[in-house]
């Protein structure tokens, strides 16, 4: 029986199929037993579940659907350029669309970063970047460079190397001993600067978390370092901007000690905060910046590393090959879907509309601070978390089994029954994280806020 995405379909019989044979990433059985949500269709900032119940996506699938979903143009992209050609892998080759794209992509980056190297997703470059810089270090007379430094809670993908990366324990557990070299150093989660024995003065506070790379290079010898992997925006945890100041200061620190500043930019590129790539809207020149989701908005799976000059020099070397690669990196119909996108971009201001609509946004979810259980709303763009605490005065957290209960059993199928898509998190304290297509504006911030306001004031006074 041939499959049909338009044909109307069973709930009950999906949910059983995926019970017996579907295993979805990063979720608990619980889920499957009490029948996963099917989606079937979605259209603008809009997702349908297979009984037709329509749903706002605030996390843009997975931060991936930036311009917003039901765009015939990315589709047809896509399929013309199959009808032209397939596929062809960059292995000794190229194709017309992937040079495009890298032209393109160069374009776009800060400062002198004209390389580009395809994979087919975010994890895949970060592991790129840690290679990368491994070989780069080696290539200059520096073998002992092979450690690298991240932050406390952020997540930096889940391949053996860059699971080494990823600062959440609960997340590198069951499959150590990983790649050795991985070194944590605090982020910028400014709510619990005082916790952390920080300044609570915000710019003072940047300086502070920025000098406790310096301290950690040092500690680990400058000799032996090769990379310092940032998210502009962090992530897990919900969502810590840098305060000002704070990536001139890594700058400084990574320049004076020899060591590769890699921006990963799998959510925050495209968008998310405002430009093509967040480090130029956030005034920062890395060495390498790994990127995906919303390079294709999802349509098609792709990632992208790009590469600052200096470090692709050694390989431009008839001698020096960078030995690594993946079968469907840079894929034709992904990198025209990407080309696409990015006109959508340019053609209807995308960049500027987060820029200009962004403080609005922040408004409309400031408004929940007058609910018990909200401590915090922070982030940047179309980017942002709200932490949930026990107590406001204290800032309290809520400990392990009152978060689960609290986000799992409460909070999550509350907000999808609302008819809200976005992510409840605890890989860190407690928080509610959004990250709508960058195509919404004020009435859907509105929309997003009422849900919100609804549940999370129901959910306090259970509490």
């Amino acid at each position: 029986m041939s499959y049909d995405p338009t044909a109307a379909f069973d709930t009950a019989a999906l949910q059983a199929k995926a019970s017996s044979h579907l295993w979805p990433h990063f979720t608990s059985r619980k889920v499957l037993n009490d029948g996963i949500p099917v989606i079937t269709r979605a259209e603008g900032h809009k997702i349908y579940d297979a009984a037709g119940k329509e749903y706002i996506d605030g996390l843009a699938g997975l931060f991936v659907v930036n311009a917003g979903h039901g765009r015939e143009r990315i589709v047809q992209a896509a399929a013309k350029q199959m009808q032209q050609l397939d596929f062809m892998p960059l292995w000794s080759y190229a194709h017309p669309a992937a040079v495009e794209l890298s032209e393109r992509l160069a374009s776009y980056a800060p400062g002198e970063m004209n390389k580009v190297f395809f994979t087919t997703g975010g994890g895949e470059a970060v592991e790129s970047a840690f290679k990368l810089a491994k070989h780069f270090w080696k290539l200059k007379g520096q073998p002992m460079k092979h450690k690298v430094i991240s932050r406390s809670v952020a997540y930096h993908g889940t391949p053996q190397g860059a699971l080494a990366i990823t600062g959440i324990p609960d997340m590198k557990k069951f499959y150590e001993p990983l790649t050795p070299g991985g070194h944590r150093v605090p982020n910028t989660n400014f709510y619990r600067a005082e916790e952390m024995g920080a300044p609570t003065e915000l710019e003072s506070f940047g300086q502070w978390a920025a000098n406790r790379i310096e301290e950690a290079i040092l500690f680990e010898g400058p000799d032996t370092v090769a990379a310092v992997f940032l998210e502009p925006v962090q992530n897990s945890g919900g969502c810590f901007p840098p305060p000002p100041g704070y990536f001139k200061r890594v700058r400084e620190i990574c320049d004076q000690y020899d060591v590769l500043l890699v921006s990963d930019e799998v959510i925050c590129a495209y968008g998310r905060v405002g430009d093509f790539f967040a480090s130029k809207a956030l005034g920062y020149e890395p060495d390498i910046i790994t990127s995906a989701k919303g390079i294709t908005s999802g349509y098609v799976p792709l990632g992208a590393m790009i590469v600052a000059d200096r470090v692709s020099e050694p390989f431009q070397s008839e001698d020096n090959t960078f030995y690594h690669g993946f079968t469907f990196a840079g894929h034709p119909a992904a990198a025209a879907a990407a080309l696409e996108n990015l006109d959508i971009f340019e053609e209807e201001g995308l960049n500027e509309r987060v820029r200009e609509k962004s403080p609005l946004f922040r408004a409309e979810l400031e408004k929940l601070l007058d609910i018990d259980i909200v401590g915090d709303v922070r982030g940047e763009g179309y980017f942002f978390g709200i932490e949930l605490v026990k107590d406001k005065a204290t800032k309290e957290t809520f400990n392990d089994e009152e978060s689960n209960r609290l986000l799992r059993d409460y909070l999550s199928p509350a907000l999808w029954e609302a008819g809200l898509y976005c992510r409840a998190d605890d890989r860190g304290d407690p928080v509610i994280q959004l990250a709508p297509p960058l195509t919404i504006g004020e009435s859907e911030f509105a929309e997003i806020g009422g849900i919100l306001r609804s549940v999370l004031k129901d959910a306090s006074s259970k509490i």
